[in-house]
């Protein structure tokens, strides 16, 4: 490890660090003169990170700590064995020695990314456990190491993608013969300065260094030089999306407008077709041999502003409407806010899992058509589902309506959740409805994008927890944490004490207060009877979910303002807010168009959906029956270590026997939540349970019992 880092210490040659020293005197009177006058562009502001520290040993805790202990080191391990870093060193050789190439041995084009994600959810980890260390070298200078050398890599005009710079004449298949030619199809250039801008912002507030924010200014001022709509330039767009959050992200770090001018472009260029493009065999050339791609998978059919449902390959969609928001909300473009606001809708409304997940069809990893949603085939790519927390996040920010954190959380603790294992050491890509044994968990992908873009996320949480608008304080998510902000420019510390989501009930202690503010506090929509905002779920039962709130003992009653109770006084230390939520089993059915689940049910508890696996069962969970009106009992088991409630109820199973005759039994039917499953083997497994006899599965022969 200590001649990896004396290596990454002295591949930075005397030009890059002397740009880099002026570049940081730029970018640091820059962003505070920025962060003056201008907080984010939302109408909401975000609570950065920084300023929330997650409780040890809380439901999230456990989470952030098996990032710290697990999944951030295999990360990096993995850039280490799969030569991520590799790439870097070799393009870095090239630069100092042109004659010198290497041949180019890449899995994937985008295979830079794996560093950048890992680098950025090391960033948000280093807050909580500054302490980290990686392979015994403390975490902010093995990040440190591998920053540099990132920087060794980057050719003299800013130009960053080791696929190419390797062997200029003999890149990667996917990267094409120039520059950006084939960005549009496979070679995920800007892909890649997008995940650089993410990682390089988190870095920076996570650190104050700007080594990281340097490399990808420089990067995207390459690109902001020789892509656009002037003369000379290529007028292309990502076909991977991400460089149009990133470089929103990159605009409120610096205060640095072309960088906000580049994404916009990025996305009122994509769908625009124009005649003097050439068909050579199918595929779209322009005269300066440039390709373009029409098509929905995509999300290239039409020009943004026009589009109104979600098509094409969920997490590059998903990338591009968050960046959507982003810049409808940075430029106060009417007509961008309109067009998310559409497109959200066909989702929410369409096309979301009731696990919070999108995309049902491993064909382009893609959205389907309305209302197709089927179980055991959906792909749910677990970065389609970390995409749409970012969508929605942004929606909330330019909003103000609990109804997108109503989805994001059902998102984050079910369709998010199930991507990695309880200990953090391995990962679905895919996240299926309904299994009949054929779905396991690896400990990595030679695609690595979901891992290493779930590595980033989990540590991120902190900052999906709180916002501000004014003399408004959010209380968007329920998990024990410590805030430390300013509101109206007065300190105020909250600790949040609670064991959601196995319960309803949450203390906020305010620590530190000495003015008046308004704490508006979510009532999910779970607690309301909503199951999502839209009609395409609802609750089956009559059961009805009641909320209390008592500010020192005292309860506090008022009407509902986009979701939120607003408790407006004057704070002092000392103050108790005791919020108490039902949380009972509640049974819900799918719109009749959703074919796949007619006759069936789902379960959920709180934000949690339940499923029935065969490790916890007699019977084969794959041919029972609940009853028209279950009953659950909450029980307990331990998975990998860690206790989670169970939910049991009767139901019945049917199968035939070996002579043929049909065979009805009483079951105990134990549900687990739906994160939590695929962890002790592979076996049967269902979210969507049979209620009505028609959409019973029958067996003509005893159930396979799977092993451990």
């Amino acid at each position: 490890m200590n001649l990896f880092i004396n290596f990454a210490t002295t591949v930075i040659n005397l030009s890059y660090m002397k740009h880099s020293i002026i570049l940081s005197a730029m970018l640091a009177a820059s962003a505070t003169l920025f962060a003056q006058q201008n907080s984010n562009g939302y109408p909401i502001t975000q609570v950065p990170f920084t300023s929330v520290q997650v409780t040890p040993g809380t439901f999230w805790g456990q989470r952030i700590l098996a990032s710290r202990d697990v999944t951030i080191p295999l990360a990096f391990r993995k850039c280490e064995d799969e030569h991520r870093y590799k790439n870097f060193e070799q393009a870095a050789e090239h630069i100092k020695n042109p004659s010198k190439t290497f041949k180019v041995t890449m899995g994937f084009s985008f295979d830079d990314t794996d560093p950048y994600k890992t680098l950025e959810g090391a960033s948000y980890l280093m807050q909580t456990y500054p302490d980290t260390k990686i392979n015994g070298t403390p975490i902010s200078q093995y990040c440190d190491s591998v920053i540099a050398i990132i920087a060794s890599a980057q050719e003299p005009d800013g130009y960053l993608y080791t696929a190419r710079t390797q062997n200029p004449s003999a890149p990667h298949n996917w990267s094409g013969s120039k520059r950006w030619q084939l960005v549009e199809d496979l070679s995920h250039e800007f892909y890649n300065l997008g995940h650089l801008c993410e990682a390089a912002v988190a870095h920076y507030n996570a650190t104050g260094k700007t080594t990281l924010l340097n490399i990808a200014c420089k990067y995207a001022d390459c690109v902001c030089r020789e892509v656009g709509n002037q003369s000379g330039q290529a007028k292309v767009v990502p076909g991977h999306q991400i460089a149009e959050m990133g470089l929103a992200k990159l605009y409120i770090a610096t205060g640095n407008k072309k960088y906000l001018d580049e994404a916009k472009f990025f996305l009122d260029q994509r769908g625009q077709q124009d005649s003097s493009w050439e068909n050579r065999r199918g595929r779209l050339y322009d005269k300066d041999g440039y390709l373009h791609k029409i098509d929905p998978y995509g999300q290239s059919h039409k020009p943004v502003l026009e589009q109104d449902e979600a098509v094409g390959h969920a997490v590059r969609a998903g990338y591009m409407y968050a960046g959507m928001a982003d810049v409808a909300a940075l430029t106060q473009d009417k007509s961008y806010i309109n067009a998310i606001d559409r497109i959200w809708e066909n989702i929410i409304g369409k096309k979301y899992y009731i696990t919070g997940g999108v995309g049902s069809t491993s064909n382009g990893e893609a959205f389907g058509a309305n209302y197709e949603l089927p179980n055991m085939s959906a792909y749910c790519e677990t970065c389609a589902a970390i995409a749409q927390v970012y969508l929605n996040y942004r929606l909330f920010l330019l909003h103000g309506e609990s109804k997108y954190y109503d989805a994001l959380e059902r998102t984050l603790y079910n369709g998010v959740l199930s991507g990695i294992s309880i200990d953090g050491g391995k990962f679905f890509y895919p996240n299926p409805l309904e299994s009949r044994g054929q779905h396991e968990r690896q400990a990595w992908f030679g695609c690595a994008c979901c891992p290493s873009n779930i590595a980033r996320f989990i540590p991120s949480l902190p900052q999906y927890i709180y916002a501000i608008e004014g003399e408004n304080l959010f209380v968007n998510l329920f998990l024990g944490n410590e805030l430390t902000t300013k509101v109206q420019g007065k300190k105020v510390i909250l600790q949040q004490v609670t064991n959601y989501p196995w319960d309803g009930d949450v203390t906020i202690n305010v620590k530190k207060a000495s003015g008046e503010f308004a704490l508006n506090i979510r009532i999910p929509g779970w607690v309301r009877g909503q199951v999502v905002p839209s009609q395409l779920y609802t609750y089956a039962d009559n059961k009805s979910l009641n909320y209390q709130i008592l500010v020192n003992g005292q309860p506090i009653s008022g009407k509902l303002k986009n979701g939120y109770i607003v408790i407006n006084r004057k704070w002092k230390k000392g103050d108790k807010v005791a919020i108490h939520f039902d949380m009972e089993a509640r049974i819900v059915k799918a719109d009749e168009n959703v074919l796949a689940d007619v006759g069936r049910v789902c379960v959920e508890r709180g934000p949690l959906v339940y499923c029935a696996e065969w490790a916890d069962n007699k019977c084969d969970v794959l041919g029972i029956l609940l009853n028209q009106k279950p009953y659950f009992n909450l029980g307990k088991t331990s998975i990998q270590g860690t206790e989670i409630q169970t939910l049991i109820t009767d139901a019945q199973s049917f199968r035939f026997r070996n002579d043929g005759r049909l065979q009805v039994v009483d079951e105990n039917l134990v549900l687990i939540p739906y994160y939590a499953w695929a962890h002790r083997g592979r076996g049967n497994m269902a979210v969507w349970l049979p209620i009505e006899l028609n959409a019973v599965n029958l067996h003509y022969k005893e159930p396979v019992r799977r092993t451990r």
